[in-house]
């Protein structure tokens, strides 16, 4: 894999990591650094929805489908901002609410007191309108399967598709979908591009969620601060 084979829009080259570097990253970010796992994933709920908001007409429904870790949660967090923000949108959960944990479950109450609409794991999901996958993030390993798997088949050709950090299905390391993935519209990565992504067919942003320098500096990581003003950046695969 070629660790700098992704660069902003305006030429600044971005470090692409593997799932296994990305889990050292959050856990140097929260146990050494003490950057809270919530302010995390709030930050890339945040700049989900913005993404969301800014690319789709807002007449267009949007459902985040969500399972547990912090993938969901980002996309709960993203389902409260786009609600807040008047967009009609609902969340279809892989398991019963009372089966997620931690910080994810945080966030899915706070959807609960606001009554946003959730439905667990339906036969049918919407065939139209936007489709945010918020399944699994870069910790799959193998084929995808049980209740999420099922989800993703069932995401119609005619949704566009957003997906959080990684498609659901692909491995984050290799890009390899050895079952069912999601095909995506448009990825929002975040922190740093994952190297599986390279050569994805779509669109790529990365997305700020408040990590610092430091984390990567502790890690013998290249970071050379892609974000300057901007929370969220355009990507470009140099492959």
């Amino acid at each position: 894999m070629n660790r700098a084979a992704f660069q902003t829009g305006n030429g600044h080259p971005v470090t692409a990591v593997t799932a296994a570097e990305m889990r050292g990253v959050d856990r140097i970010a929260v146990e050494d650094v003490g950057l809270p796992l919530f302010s995390m994933m709030e930050n890339a709920g945040r700049n989900l929805a913005r993404v969301v908001r800014e690319r789709t007409d807002e007449d267009e429904p949007v459902t985040i489908l969500a399972g547990d870790g912090g993938n969901g949660g980002g996309g709960l967090a993203c389902a409260r901002h786009l609600a807040n923000h008047g967009r009609d949108v609902a969340v279809t959960l892989d398991r019963p609410a009372q089966e997620l944990s931690g910080v994810t479950a945080t966030q899915y109450g706070v959807l609960d007191a606001m009554d946003v609409p959730v439905t667990i794991a339906p036969d049918e999901l919407q065939s139209d309108g936007i489709i945010v996958d918020a399944l699994v993030g870069y910790g799959l390993d193998g084929p995808l399967g049980g209740t999420a798997g099922d989800l993703v088949g069932r995401i119609s050709a005619e949704s566009t598709v957003i997906s959080l950090d990684v498609p659901t299905g692909r491995n984050a390391t290799t890009g390899e979908q050895p079952g069912v993935a999601v095909d995506t519209d448009l990825v929002v990565t975040l922190a740093l591009p994952k190297t599986g992504l390279q050569g994805l067919d779509c669109s790529l942003l990365l997305a700020d969620i408040g990590i610092p320098a430091v984390v990567y500096d502790r890690l013998d990581l290249i970071y050379d601060g892609p974000f300057d003003s901007e929370y969220v950046r355009e990507l470009i695969d140099t492959e």
